[in-house]
């Protein structure tokens, strides 16, 4: 049991680092890369959150998930707290991969906490 608890962390982990990577992607993919706040915002929160991913992949620590939570809520308000969401594409981009990254982690601590390791 305690084998698939860690290979459901391990798959939250995963999903982060493809949300991490989308999220880097994105200012040339939906096509916000010539507007400086909310491309560099991206880049920035994606570079965090692709750290935390590969980190938590090695070694999970509950304390990555919650700032993996603050990054992704941070995305969701983003585009009104710097003064982007008048950009469709880069306001929805931001909202919807923030609510994604918080979902993954919050299920991660919802896990975690219910489903604790089995120590040998």
């Amino acid at each position: 049991m305690a084998n698939n608890v860690m290979e459901g962390k391990k798959a939250q982990d995963w999903i982060n680092l493809i949300l991490a990577a989308c999220l880097f992607v994105s200012p040339w993919i939906i096509g916000f890369a010539a507007e400086t706040v909310p491309a560099w915002n991206a880049w920035i929160a994606a570079v965090v959150l692709g750290a935390l991913a590969l980190a938590a992949l090695s070694v999970f620590a509950e304390w990555e998930e919650w700032v993996n939570v603050i990054v992704g809520l941070w995305l969701v308000v983003s585009p009104w707290l710097l003064g982007f969401a008048a950009n469709a594409n880069a306001m929805a981009t931001h909202v919807v991969l923030g609510v994604l990254v918080v979902a993954a982690s919050a299920w991660a601590v919802w896990d975690s906490r219910h489903h604790p390791p089995a120590h040998a």
